[in-house]
């Protein structure tokens, strides 16, 4: 029996040390209404809301400061240019030949460019005719090859020009025959 005494001694020493390392991790998390987890995911959200509204408060509302007017675009003006008549490069030597005619209208960013092509308009007129005479008609075939035209010839006008530019080349009637 004094076997058994023991015995139940030792059993009621692990069950108070059982018990008391229960109690030790009880007091060890904490005892208030919010665990940690939940107190940083309240934290976190509060920081992003506040980001997200100091964000559109700068964006749509920050400054008070007067806003510069916007600048009212000039209208642009046009020029036309004379009127264009070329003979086509002919692939081959028993072709027909084909002609090209062309009106052209120039577009300018403002009317105070008028005198400066006007004063260049010969050297315009003679790129223009350079560059046609050695297209041929399959360079003019589709809205590409119009497209095409288009750029080269802006591009010939405001090397002619320079230092000022023009903002396009416009046709006004285009004719292969």
């Amino acid at each position: 029996m004094a076997a058994k005494a023991k015995n139940a001694e030792a059993d009621d020493d692990e069950e108070e040390a059982t018990s008391d390392a229960a109690e030790s991790t009880d007091e060890a998390k904490p005892k208030g209404r919010f665990s940690l987890k939940f107190i940083l995911i309240i934290v976190g959200g509060v920081a992003v809301l506040g980001g997200g509204g100091t964000g559109a408060y700068l964006m749509f509302g920050g400054s008070k400061e007067a806003k510069p007017a916007v600048a009212v675009a000039k209208p642009p003006a046009f020029l036309d240019v004379p009127e264009v008549l070329v003979n086509l490069a002919s692939t081959t030597t028993g072709e027909r030949t084909q002609y090209l005619k062309v009106k052209i209208v120039l577009e300018l960013p403002d009317s105070s460019m008028q005198p400066q092509v006007q004063t260049t308009m010969p050297r315009v007129m003679d790129a223009f005719q350079t560059y046609l005479r050695e297209l041929r008609p399959s360079d003019l075939e589709g809205s590409a090859g119009l497209y095409r035209l288009k750029e080269e010839l802006t591009r010939r006008v405001n090397v002619a020009i320079a230092p000022g530019r023009i903002n396009a080349v416009l046709f006004k009637e285009i004719v292969v025959q």
